[in-house]
């Protein structure tokens, strides 16, 4: 299974190192050759890359971060304000939600955006995603398992309801925060095709219309080996991230475990 897996990645580091006749070789060629600096530079100033890994970047950051602290937000109030007048209402709205998926919303989101001004910028990019069904009810069940002694005991100390939200349920959400940021990042970073419709700029291009701008025409053969080098580029963000996320999201299954 773990080489079923990485594979294709293999596959397409290897692919990237060819010219554009070993691509095209048969049978094919599974070890790396010696042009993978040429096909990697090609790759980065044909579609100016940089630009697009930083508008990616930017994207992803911006909407992990808002999804979370909304998320964060929404599931206090729902676990620690009572049975305050249509809450059931909301909340089944908010997971209501959860089952439309994009398409369906894209005409009426970008008659909005359109209204507001906002076609080829970064808020249209990023703030109707900000909202997140999955973090909520994330949030929301992580807050009903902590004992109400403890919020008791924080009222009793002075403690009002912010600082008990930032000084315990924040630090003791920590795993579940790395995870989420983990999966919208991903999530964000392979968005296609809403910023494909609502950027109409190449300086405002993303990194996945990146690697099908690199696509030759109809009229010519592909160089197999450049799109592969986008594509090993594509993957490394998400991959850093990972990284720097893995421990908070191990040590939180090792606490599970434990428990």
């Amino acid at each position: 299974m773990l080489v079923v897996i990485i594979f294709p990645v293999y596959y397409a580091f290897t692919m990237s190192t060819f010219n554009s006749k070993e691509a095209y070789s048969f049978p094919p060629r599974f070890l790396p050759s010696t042009h993978i600096w040429e096909n990697y530079k090609t790759a980065w100033t044909t579609v100016n890359m940089g630009r697009l890994i930083f508008n990616s970047s930017f994207i992803s950051v911006t909407v992990a971060l808002a999804k979370i602290g909304l998320s964060i937000m929404a599931a206090f109030a729902f676990t620690y304000f009572g049975e305050f007048k249509g809450k059931f209402f909301f909340f089944t709205t908010i997971l209501i939600t959860h089952m439309l998926p994009l398409p369906i919303r894209i005409v009426p989101t970008y008659d909005l955006m359109r209204s507001f001004g906002w076609i080829n910028t970064y808020y249209a990019l990023t703030i109707p995603f900000f909202a997140s069904a999955t973090g909520t009810l994330l949030f929301r069940q992580l807050f009903l398992t902590v004992p109400p002694s403890l919020s008791d005991a924080a009222r009793i100390d002075g403690a009002g309801p912010m600082r008990f939200l930032v000084n315990v349920l924040i630090p003791l959400s920590k795993t579940n925060i790395g995870a989420l940021f983990l999966i919208e990042f991903t999530y964000m970073w392979n968005v296609y095709l809403w910023p494909m419709i609502i950027t109409n700029s190449n300086n405002m291009r993303v990194v996945q219309i990146g690697i099908k701008m690199l696509l030759a025409s109809e009229a010519q053969a592909a160089d197999w080996n450049i799109i592969m080098a986008g594509t090993i580029l594509a993957m490394l963000p998400p991959l850093l991230v990972l990284l720097i996320f893995q421990k908070t999201i191990m040590e939180g299954f090792s606490l599970k475990e434990e428990k």
